[in-house]
């Protein structure tokens, strides 16, 4: 089997991040590239789903929560100090047990 160089930039904290995982996995970066590779021609595409990252419906209404207080209409409960805050915080907690 004929081999080839294949040269491709990314960002070097990418690659150090990379090259710890595959190494974690006892391969080092041209095996596990090669790995990648062999999987998008098997799959005829990624080996993997490609999509534009979606908020659960939880967080997009805690957007939309954040936008109405901000926007005057919505009432958030303030307290006094971040021990307030936790109190009622553990309070919570305890309801929910």
């Amino acid at each position: 089997m004929s081999m080839t160089n294949l040269n491709v930039r990314v960002d070097s904290k990418v690659k150090q991040q990379a090259e710890e995982l595959f190494n974690s996995l006892g391969l080092n970066m041209s095996t596990a590239i090669n790995v990648f590779l062999r999987q998008s021609i098997e799959a005829e595409g990624l080996p993997f789903i490609v999509r534009h990252e979606r908020f659960k419906r939880e967080t997009l209404a805690a957007f939309q929560e954040t936008e109405d207080i901000l926007a005057g209409k919505a009432k958030a409960k303030r307290y006094s100090s971040a021990e307030e805050l936790f109190q009622d915080l553990d309070a919570e907690d305890g309801d929910d047990k």
